[in-house]
């Protein structure tokens, strides 16, 4: 997969989570490379959900 196919992985992802998370923002799922604990960080607190869940939900959408 190159950085383009990523990309727009990510951006698919992202409008998934924001649907079904209201309350995050573009800001919250903003994605700086090697910042993918923030990320989960940021989806735990905002969610209520452990690590584990938000890694296993991500993976499901």
């Amino acid at each position: 997969m190159d950085k383009l196919e990523l990309k727009g992985a990510w951006n698919e992802l992202k409008g998934k989570v924001k649907q079904a998370y209201g309350q995050l923002t573009d800001d919250d799922l903003t994605l700086v490379d090697g910042k993918d604990d923030e990320l989960y960080g940021k989806l735990q607190q905002k969610t209520g959900k452990t690590r584990e869940q938000v890694i296993d939900w991500l993976k499901s959408l």
